[in-house]
Parts: structure tokens; sequence; C-alpha cells
């Protein structure tokens, strides 16, 4: 489904996701990467090893979510921007997702957005909690959104509000 739509079905996605039980252990990196392209440095930037070594620099990557801390290192440098970080249970009512952005102006804590599906569909509000920034990567940019815990499986995105 992806090379018609341009983005996971729910199937494909599903394949993806640790556990449930995992996701109660804490933060969890996600890679939705569908391409077989030359690229690794998502494995490279993952001081745990939780990123599984490439055999070929064309492999797809593999995380081992026991090893992963959702540190979000991989996100900062993943030039397709198909790396998140999900911690389900961030409050007792909600969720934290940090995700990559690139698009100015740059958000900053406490502005609310739009939480978007994969297909870009809205499904319901976030709030900017940290903008965070990288030395090894400068012009990174990762957001921290607080959503409500039960869209955490299927928010993917966000779009600014502007007031």
């Amino acid at each position: 489904m992806y090379k018609n739509t341009g983005y996971l079905s729910p199937q494909e996605y599903s394949s993806l996701m640790p556990e449930e039980e995992r996701f109660n252990k804490g933060p969890v990196a996600i890679i939705e990467c569908p391409e077989c392209i030359p690229c690794n440095p998502c494995q490279q930037a993952c001081a745990r090893g939780a990123i599984q070594r490439f055999q070929n620099i064309t492999d797809l990557p593999v995380i081992n979510f026991d090893l992963c801390n959702g540190c979000g290192n991989c996100i900062a440098v993943c030039p397709g921007l198909a790396i998140y970080v999900i911690e389900k249970n961030y409050s007792p009512t909600t969720s934290l997702i940090k995700i990559p952005y690139e698009m100015l102006p740059i958000p900053t804590k406490n502005d609310p957005c739009d939480i978007l599906s994969r297909d870009g569909s809205v499904i319901g509000k976030g709030t900017v909690v940290k903008v965070q920034k990288y030395s090894f990567n400068p012009k990174a940019r990762v957001l921290w959104i607080e959503i409500p815990k039960e869209l955490f499986k299927e928010a993917r995105n966000v779009r600014m509000v502007k007031e």
C-alpha cells in the first residue's frame, strides 16, 4: 500500500511496532523505513546498539526494542524522517511522541498543535512539551508532543496551530 498512497497502511506499520508490554516499560523508538536505500546513520547514532548492525548498506533498519531507551538520537540523524519515539505512559491520561521537525517557524514550549495520522488527517490535539536540539546535528529539531493516550499508536505527525 505504501507504494500507492505514500504512507504505511495499518497492516504495514503494525508489524513495525513492539508488543504492548514493551510500550508499558518506557519510551521506545519506532522505525517506519519502507525503502531499501543506502542509508545507515540511525544504526551509527545508537549508542546502546538497539538498531542492529546492517549486513548491507541498503538493508532496512531492525530495532531491538529491549535495548532501546527512547533517547531519540536516531531521530536527529534520519534523513528520511522515518523514526519517532513513543512514551505511552507519559502521564495517567497522556502519551508523549518525539518526532522530527524541519519546518519554520520553530515551535516553542506550550504551543498547541493538531495531531495527524499517517495519511495527514487530524485525529486530535496536542501540546509541545519541548523542542530538542542536538550538538551533533545543529539543524535537527525533535518536538516532544503531549497527546491523548488513546492516540499513541496512530499519531505520526503534527501541524502547528496558528493563533
